[in-house]
């Protein structure tokens, strides 16, 4: 009984995560990597995304406030315009440029749509990586899998036996890379998905700012 204990333990510690790298032949292990490096890479992105999204709408709630507070155009030029960082307040200084101008409302809607292009252009740096992590992870996981099948197959033709023992190695080996495809791939979809209605949300939220803008630099010029 206590060495038939023994021996399943030693079975099962066999096919641990770390013994199916370690056992697995260089393409393998490098599929690995390539995926471990995908998951992580894809998981601060989606980290790095999240709070700056957050910081963005925070800073557009306390802009909006600020700007519909009944104060000024010169104290809310000298508040945000003029030392600019977020996105609302360089739509804001972009407007402003083309305030005076003729026909105030199309010159400004013009100038701050462009400035609100560009700001969101910034904002989604970094969701095109996740979209690709999200779409060629399974494919990279595929990859490895179909290679460990290959060295099972090779280890039966080696061996001439067909023993479960033979082929389970590579079998296992094939599968966890396969699970390592999905395990980058599943969270990178998700992440993508999410923070991008996140920033459709924000994206809606300064073009309708922008729309605002217009129309007051329109009735000013009225």
């Amino acid at each position: 009984m206590d060495a038939t204990v023994v021996d399943v333990a030693q079975a099962v510690e066999g096919f641990s995560f770390l013994a199916l790298f370690l056992r697995a032949d260089w393409v393998v292990k490098g599929v690995m990597c390539i995926l471990a490096f995908m998951s992580v890479w894809s998981w601060a992105i989606a980290i790095d995304k999240s709070l700056q999204l957050r910081s963005l709408h925070a800073k557009a709630r306390n802009f909006e406030r600020e700007f519909w507070s009944g104060r000024s155009l010169d104290a809310l030029a000298d508040q945000f315009a003029k030392n600019a960082r977020e996105p609302f307040s360089r739509v804001f200084a972009a407007g402003l440029r083309e305030w005076k101008g003729a026909h105030p409302g199309s010159r400004v809607a013009k100038a701050a749509g462009a400035e609100a292009g560009r700001q969101l252009t910034d904002t989604e740096s970094g969701l095109g990586v996740l979209a690709t992590i999200a779409s060629s992870a399974p494919f990279v996981g595929l990859f490895g899998t179909v290679w460990g099948i290959m060295n099972a197959f090779r280890a039966i033709a080696a061996s001439q036996d067909t023993n479960l023992a033979v082929v389970a190695p590579g079998i296992a080996e094939a599968l966890f890379a396969t699970a390592l495809g999905l395990l980058a791939a599943i969270p990178a979809v998700i992440f993508f998905n999410t923070l991008s209605a996140n920033l459709a949300k924000y994206g809606s939220r300064l073009d309708g700012y922008v729309d605002e803008l217009s129309a007051l630099a329109d009735r000013d010029g009225h």
